[in-house]
């Protein structure tokens, strides 16, 4: 029996950017079928009526750290399906296991991130592991497959031999692995890419390579001698040539640095989503925390930015893989779900179609980590789409005009969903019960060990 038919709307078609009238027959959480705009449609089923509106697949935020507070903000942004880039599988176990129809997201995720010492975010926690021991890297990695993860994330202060060894103990289970090397004094994104690491986040450590010597903690002496503000092109396309042949893939979160770049002038258009991200005092806590260094964020960033911008457009032009991710909640006013709509601004404003744009976060973000039925609509692929008021493919900004979300095959609206955010006490409980257990676990691992 069908849940629902999707009525005479412009369906996208994200893969070749060919639009057309249909409507779309969705049974439990899978596209059954699509009637063009002159068949007879089936009786007795729910209508979503979609006619003058445009139809796209659920988008994909590519790099993110989800948080239960936050969760339903996704699907009501549009942002189907997120890229858990950091955290943990056990603290995320909820998230993950959700039915197919809940107003929240699909979690592809990884756990803890791999970090040399002292740790950028500490010392080892449950969302961290700080080490210089590769035979340490290696037994996290093993533990990280038997909890689930879909990939290995590392950490800028990692040193070579315990990267090598990390990424040689995740090919071994087909893990990819992923690395953000911002921070790092040591190793280049070349670097990275010839021990074996699968994705490069927020292009780091091309600086690096480009640069010989130079990091963010490098006096400002240092700092002057490139011109930030006019990247060498010559010398991006020389890097990326190297790393195309590594098949390496890009996901440069370009509007974690430009919120923060234009604060307190900031992306904030008004719509309920933000309104309502704004209301959850754990997001806003640590935004004004980040407020408090803001001159130091900004010099960075305003210089690093128009190279990151650079790298994206030039690579995505040479044939690698660039996708779309925000860094949520990173930095400064990085809004859950509707943050991945100003990445795919920033997408186009830098030469990237209309389309290209929508497929770094539709299609080209599926392909990317081996997702099947995902990120397209066609017969059989999942039911997650966003229904909007306007065309994306005549302007971008439309895709954050959402008219109706429909998620594992259940409509919804904006309103709907905002409604399943979770109270702050259900959220603490679920922290609390986390944390009991990584404490047995931490417990059972000094035994066995």
């Amino acid at each position: 029996m069908s849940n629902l038919i999707i009525k005479n709307g412009t369906i996208i078609d994200v893969e070749n950017g060919d639009s057309y009238i249909g409507s779309i027959e969705v049974e439990r959480n899978t596209v059954k079928r699509i009637f063009k705009s002159d068949d007879v449609l089936p009786e007795g089923v729910r209508i979503v009526d979609a006619e003058g509106k445009y139809i796209i697949p659920g988008l994909i935020d590519m790099h993110c750290h989800i948080n239960e507070r936050f969760a339903p903000h996704f699907v009501a942004s549009g942002v189907t399906t997120i890229r858990n880039t950091a955290g943990n599988v056990l603290l995320l176990k909820n998230l993950i296991e959700k039915p197919d129809d809940t107003p929240t997201p699909r979690v592809y995720a990884s756990d803890r991130m791999i970090d040399g010492t002292p740790g950028q975010w500490g010392p080892t926690s449950y969302g961290n592991l700080v080490t210089d021991d590769p035979e340490e890297a290696r037994k996290e990695v093993r533990r990280q497959v038997e909890v689930g993860v879909k990939f290995v994330k590392l950490y800028g202060w990692i040193k070579r031999e315990v990267m090598a060894a990390a990424v040689d103990e995740a090919k071994k289970y087909n893990l990819e692995v992923a690395i953000d090397l911002e921070n790092s004094k040591e190793l280049t994104a070349l670097d990275a890419a010839e021990l074996g690491v699968n994705w490069i986040e927020h292009a780091s450590g091309f600086a690096h390579e480009m640069y010989k010597g130079w990091n963010l903690f490098v006096d400002q002496v240092e700092w002057s001698h490139i011109d930030w503000e006019n990247p060498d092109q010559e010398k991006i396309k020389e890097l990326c040539e190297k790393m195309l042949g590594y098949n390496v893939k890009l996901c440069p979160t370009m509007v974690i640095y430009d919120q923060s770049i234009k604060y307190p002038k900031f992306w904030s258009p008004k719509n309920i989503v933000i309104e309502s991200a704004s209301n959850i005092n754990y997001i806003m806590q640590y935004w004004n925390q980040q407020s408090e260094y803001i001159d130091l964020i900004k010099s960075n960033n305003a210089k690093t930015h128009n190279l990151q911008k650079a790298i994206a457009k030039i690579y995505h032009d040479m044939g690698g893989t660039v996708v779309a991710g925000t860094d949520t909640p990173g930095l400064l006013y990085t809004y859950p779900g509707m943050s991945l709509h100003r990445e795919l601004e920033i997408f186009v404003e830098i030469g990237f179609t209309e389309l290209e744009a929508l497929q770094a976060a539709t299609v080209n973000a599926a392909k990317s980590i081996n997702l099947d039925g995902i990120g397209v609509i066609k017969e059989g692929s999942i039911a997650d789409l966003v229904i909007l008021k306007d065309n994306p493919l005549e302007n971008i900004k439309h895709t954050k005009d959402i008219h109706i979300i429909v998620k594992g095959g259940k409509a919804y609206t904006q309103e709907d969903i905002l409604s399943h955010v979770p109270s702050e006490d259900e959220v603490e409980k679920s922290m609390a019960k986390f944390i009991e257990q990584w404490d047995v676990l931490g417990k059972l691992k000094i035994k066995c060990d």
